[in-house]
């Protein structure tokens, strides 16, 4: 009984561990992928987003 409780804390504790090290690797791969993008396209769209949301709505 006592391998049975040892296995199932190491299983709890490597189930943090493995979410972290997947989030620190898409963490990295998502901010390589920003780089070389650039911040131009959200840019462009949050200039329209402004346009559109300055523009006088109709039958006000």
């Amino acid at each position: 009984m006592g391998l049975e409780v040892g296995m199932a804390a190491l299983a709890w504790l490597l189930i943090p561990l493995v979410a972290a090290i997947g989030a620190g690797l898409w963490g990295s791969w998502a901010n390589r992928t920003r780089k070389v993008r650039g911040d131009g396209p959200e840019l462009i769209g949050y200039a329209r987003f402004r346009e559109a949301m300055e523009k006088p709505r109709p039958g006000s």
